[in-house]
C-alpha cells in the first residue's frame, strides 16, 4: 500500500511540501500498509490530512476536525496539528467550538455568534476581552506566549517567562529556551491588595486593574489585569470586587492557582 499511496498522490504535489514530508509530519509512515478498516479514528484523520496536504493547497480549511473523536484520540492528534502549525508555511482556517483547541492552535481568531462576527484579532488580545468570556463561560481566560527559563528537577516544575513576569508550571519536558504557550483560566485567578506569602499559591504577580465588567451571573464580576504588558482575567464575586475597592489603575497582586502548559 505504501508504493500505491506514493503513486496516487505524488503527481499532485507542488513545491510547498513533499509527500514524504507530509507523511513524516503526521506520523503515518507505519500506517501505509494498513487497510482503512484497521485504522483508529485518530489515524484516519491524520491520513486524511496527509491527503489534503498532498494537493499542496494555498490555504487549508479544517472544519471541526476533532469533533467526532473521543478525548484520548483528540489528545493523540493535537500534537500533529501543532507540528503542522509550527513547520508549514500554509495558512490554516480552523473551525472549532472547543476553547482548548483554539488556545493550542490559533494565532488569530474570529468569533462568530449566529453567523455574525462579534470579535476578531490576535489570540492573546481577543481572549482577554471582557465581552467574550460571557460566551466562553467556565473556559474564559487568557493564553500567553512564554519561554522555558528554568527547571526545578526536585519538584518536577519549570519556570516560564513572558513579558511582565514568570510562572511556575508542571514540567512538561520542554528544553530550556523553548517557546511554549500557557493558559490561565479566569476562575483560577484571585486578587489581593497586598502580596500574601503564607499561602500554597506559588504564582503571585504584581498587576494593575484595567477594566471591570459584569459576568454571566449577577453575583460575578470579571476583572482584566495588566501584568507589565501581558493581559490576565480574573473572575470574582461582585461582593469581593466592591470590598477590595477595585477600579481601573489600582495596583494589585494576582494570585494564580493553576496554569496549564498547552504547547
Amino acid at each position: 500500500m505504501s508504493e500505491i499511496f506514493h503513486q496516487l498522490w505524488s503527481p499532485f504535489f507542488g513545491g510547498k511540501i513533499s509527500l514524504d514530508q507530509a507523511i513524516e509530519l503526521l506520523g503515518i509512515g507505519h500506517l501505509l500498509d494498513r487497510k482503512p478498516d484497521q485504522l483508529s479514528g485518530g489515524e484516519r484523520q491524520r491520513v486524511g490530512m496527509a491527503r489534503a496536504l498532498a494537493l499542496s493547497p494555498s490555504l487549508l480549511l479544517m472544519d471541526e476536525p476533532l469533533a467526532a473523536l473521543d478525548l484520548k484520540r483528540k489528545q493523540e492528534i493535537l500534537p500533529y496539528l501543532e507540528r503542522l502549525h509550527a513547520e508549514l508555511d500554509i495558512p490554516v482556517l480552523y473551525v472549532s467550538h472547543s476553547p482548548d483547541e483554539v488556545a493550542r492552535l490559533a494565532d488569530h481568531i474570529v468569533v462568530l455568534d449566529a453567523g455574525r462576527t462579534v470579535a476578531a484579532g490576535p489570540l492573546k488580545d481577543t481572549l482577554a476581552r471582557l465581552d467574550l468570556p460571557i460566551h466562553l463561560g467556565e473556559d474564559a481566560g487568557v493564553v500567553l506566549d512564554a519561554v522555558v527559563a528554568e527547571r526545578d528537577a526536585q519538584w518536577h516544575l519549570a519556570r516560564v517567562e513572558f513579558p511582565g513576569g514568570s510562572l511556575w508550571v508542571r514540567d512538561g519536558g520542554h528544553a530550556l529556551g523553548q517557546a511554549v504557550r500557557v493558559r490561565i483560566l479566569a476562575r483560577d485567578v484571585s486578587i489581593a491588595l497586598e502580596k500574601v506569602t503564607s499561602t500554597s499559591i506559588q504564582n503571585c504577580l504584581a498587576a494593575t486593574v484595567e477594566q471591570l465588567a459584569a459576568d454571566h451571573h449577577p453575583a460575578l464580576s470579571l476583572v482584566r489585569l495588566n501584568l507589565g504588558g501581558s493581559p490576565l482575567t480574573a473572575r470574582l464575586t461582585q461582593r469581593s470586587a466592591v470590598g477590595l475597592g477595585l477600579a481601573p489603575g489600582l495596583p494589585v497582586w494576582a494570585q494564580i492557582k493553576a496554569v496549564a502548559l498547552i504547547g
